[in-house]
């Protein structure tokens, strides 16, 4: 008897709504689930379109649709120019604790001297880093840190995802001078405003990673890389708003995007925001969600 009441004050309810009279602010189905007390099978309308998983060395970000789209955050790889340590081009270390929210849209790294924090995004995945310089030194202006973004190679122990290979180096993008440029070699595209500061460290622009990774004449002019997919439908990019240099096509077939942590005083901290990008889209869509997210005036 009080069910059938209850059902009734429910559907008297959604007359107006019906008929036009009145409109509840949000969907039809979710505010009849609210008011009935019923669970909706769809997606909760606030979950974002990419969920995260932890790796061993990092974070995988991934569609929560479409199960060939995934990417991985090796957390990190390269030191340079002094940052952590006081070498020129040195190790990181990837051996970091994460945790993982229950909805699987936060990711969190805590060590003593780094905190990454992910939080993910329709269009990817957002990034905080805090670093606070413990070592005993000062990090000049040039000292910064390189992540490794990067498809999954198998004898790295992951899965790895084909469709953001770029064995050719044709779909591999930075931004340079007149644009979106290929990153067709593995040469490392210093950031140009940074030009002055690398001349007196190297006047010939040769340091002790030249060898592997030489220095391009042509310097970046924006903190982003960017892939597209092998069928044209997807890409994937990763932004800093402060960045030492663009490098690429690494045996893990990755992208170098180096964090500038510099310069920093010892005890001090600097944050720097980041943001992994994979959507569905073409790399000129990538070029002006970043400038929206970062350079808002653009």
């Amino acid at each position: 008897m009080v069910k059938s009441i209850i059902t009734g004050f429910v559907l008297l309810s959604l007359i107006p709504v019906l008929m036009g009279c009145s409109r509840p602010e949000q969907p039809l189905s979710t505010w009849f689930s609210r008011q009935t007390g019923q669970v909706s099978a769809e997606k909760p309308v606030d979950e974002p379109a990419i969920r995260l998983r932890i790796w061993k060395m990092g974070i995988v970000v991934e569609s929560r649709t479409h199960k060939e789209a995934f990417m991985y955050l090796r957390f990190y790889e390269w030191n340079m120019f002094g940052a952590v340590l006081p070498a020129k081009h040195t190790r990181g270390s990837s051996d970091w604790p994460w945790q993982l929210s229950p909805d699987k849209s936060r990711a969190t790294m805590k060590s003593p001297a780094m905190n990454l924090t992910v939080q993910a995004a329709n269009d990817g995945a957002d990034l905080i880093l805090t670093i606070t310089n413990k070592s005993g030194h000062d990090w000049p202006a040039t000292a910064a840190i390189i992540p490794c973004f990067n498809p999954g190679v198998e004898w790295g122990g992951v899965r790895e995802n084909p469709l953001f290979f770029d064995e050719t180096h044709r779909n591999t993008y930075f931004v340079g001078p007149d644009g979106l440029e290929l990153l067709q070699q593995r040469e490392i595209h210093f950031n140009n405003a940074l030009s002055s500061a690398l001349y007196r460290l190297s006047p010939d622009g040769k340091f002790t990673f030249s060898d592997k990774w030489p220095s391009s004449q042509r310097n970046a002019t924006e903190g982003l890389m960017i892939r597209q997919s092998q069928n044209k439908k997807w890409v994937a990019g990763i932004a800093w708003e402060d960045y030492l240099s663009a490098q690429g096509h690494n045996p893990w077939k990755c992208m170098h995007l180096a964090v500038r942590v510099g310069p920093l005083k010892q005890g001090e901290s600097k944050k720097v925001r980041g943001k992994i990008y994979l959507f569905q889209g073409t790399r000129q869509d990538c070029l002006k969600r970043f400038h929206k997210d970062f350079f808002r005036e653009k």
